[in-house]
């Protein structure tokens, strides 16, 4: 009867165990075999990184820096101050600089897609993150759980021991004022 039990008990927790999902299953393995649960997503998201998307993040980076601005404003006064006031009536480029414009449409159709794609990354980074985050705040609940429990069981100990010694107590002094009573 006793083995029956068990057996049920261990059914029922392989069947509960089998509703997990994978999170709450690495969290249960990592609490079952005491290791850490903590590692660097951003290390582990940089190893990964192909060329293109090595290439792309630096050209998100660079394309929304100040040095970028700056060195594309720089860029854009001289090419005006260059086709208006130098060269006059020579100027490869005359107002409403068309072919400045043309480069300008270029710089964003091929800026935009760069930036996207280092944004979707970011993104699948950041999700990456957030699961790794509920994984270590449920681990942490976990054994912040577990160590509430312990502390109630050893304040209840504590408690049994202190009924045990009142209790060897009150005996003593049952025992003295007998003696003092002969």
């Amino acid at each position: 009867m006793e083995s029956e039990k068990k057996l049920s008990t261990h059914e029922l927790l392989l069947k509960e165990l089998e509703k997990l999902n994978e999170i709450e299953k690495r969290v249960i393995a990592s609490l079952v075999k005491k290791r850490s649960i903590v590692k660097n997503i951003n290390k582990e998201a940089d190893d990964e990184r192909t060329f293109g998307e090595r290439v792309a993040d630096k050209v998100a980076a660079f394309g929304g820096s100040w040095t970028f601005i700056f060195i594309f404003l720089g860029i854009l006064i001289s090419w005006v101050v260059l086709n208006s006031f130098i060269l006059l009536n020579r100027s490869f480029d005359p107002y409403p600089y068309i072919l400045l414009n043309l480069f300008l449409s270029m710089i964003a159709a091929l800026q935009a897609p760069i930036i996207m794609m280092s944004q979707n990354r970011q993104a699948a980074r950041d999700r990456l993150d957030a699961a790794h985050d509920y994984e270590v705040n449920m681990k942490a609940e976990l054994e912040i759980r577990f160590l509430h429990e312990k502390l109630d069981d050893l304040r209840e100990q504590k408690w049994l021991q202190l009924v045990e010694m009142q209790q060897k107590q009150i005996e003593l002094l049952n025992d003295i004022l007998e003696n003092k009573k002969i």
